[in-house]
């Protein structure tokens, strides 16, 4: 990483952060719930975070963990293809990421909830 180098949160990405977030999930409206104001166990979390072109649907910066959920379009080739390079950029930062599909959350908050404490903790 160059240091002086501005990678988080671009201004040339700040109206499309801006629509993703008013666009939001029913999964995302619900994740963001449980992390925002720091509600899960005192930790920060963002959301629609930007590093370089990537958008992050949620950012823990001092653990610097990313969180992203997976809609059905996320298993199709293109996609994955996608997702890979991103988490390989990302990883290359010392950025974590990890992923939780729509209806785990959905139907299991509490299980994603603790994982994404375990990943904090480990």
């Amino acid at each position: 990483m160059k240091f002086g180098t501005q990678l988080h949160n671009l201004s040339e990405m700040k109206e499309y952060r801006r629509e993703l977030r008013n666009e939001a999930t029913s999964a995302e409206k619900l994740l963001w719930d449980e992390l925002k104001g720091k509600k899960l166990k005192g930790y920060k979390f963002r959301r629609q975070h930007s590093v370089g072109n990537y958008i992050l649907d949620f950012y823990c910066p001092a653990h610097m963990l990313a969180i992203e959920l997976d809609g059905l379009h996320h298993l199709e080739e293109e996609e994955m293809i996608y997702d890979d390079a991103r988490t390989r950029y990302l990883n290359e930062l010392s950025i974590k990421v990890i992923r939780f599909k729509n209806p785990d959350v959905e139907n299991n908050i509490n299980w994603v909830l603790e994982e994404i404490v375990k990943e904090i903790n480990t």
